[in-house]
């Protein structure tokens, strides 16, 4: 089970996090934001969940739930938050990184950095990318993130050693 620590009050997890009390309540988790349409919201007294219902498809609208879970996630004076996908990889960072970007003030390069120092293993799919693109457009008016095709898939260019000979095209 690994629970990254995002800010002091918004971490980072898989599902397995969100079954269990005592980590639940070390951590001072009174909120549970649930990205999945798989899983059940986990029930815990004092803890409230909320749903994203959203699949790990690149087709999927994560960005529809970006300014409302953020303001979610501002919202919670109780106590700390937690957001979790099936395995933290794709959907719940994706979600954080928007998080980050609208009220921590950060672009969305230095939003992925500072997910990605918190949990290496992130990857949250191409269309996820684009969606975050975009609302990173929508707030500062430019991209800080350049996308590039690889053979490991599309990854965002700071994934990338320089002069990196798989790189093949980017968007």
């Amino acid at each position: 089970m690994s629970v990254s620590q995002i800010t002091p009050t918004l971490f980072l997890s898989g599902a397995d996090a969100a079954l269990n009390k005592a980590l639940l309540s070390r951590r001072g988790i009174t909120l549970i934001i649930n990205v999945t349409v798989e899983l059940p919201c986990a029930e815990h007294q004092g803890v409230e969940c909320l749903r994203v219902p959203v699949s790990d498809r690149p087709h999927a609208q994560l960005g529809e739930h970006f300014e409302s879970m953020a303001d979610c996630i501002r919202g919670n004076r109780t106590g700390s938050t937690l957001v979790h996908c099936a395995a933290g990889m794709s959907r719940s960072p994706a979600l954080v990184m928007a998080y980050l970007m609208r009220y921590e003030g950060v672009t969305l390069r230095q939003a992925h950095d500072w997910v990605r120092d918190c949990r290496p293993h992130i990857r949250p799919n191409a269309g996820f990318w684009r969606q975050l693109l975009d609302y990173e457009k929508k707030l500062y008016g430019k991209n800080t993130v350049k996308m590039i095709a690889t053979p490991l898939g599309v990854l965002p260019e700071s994934n990338i050693s320089e002069g990196d000979p798989e790189c093949c095209l980017s968007w």
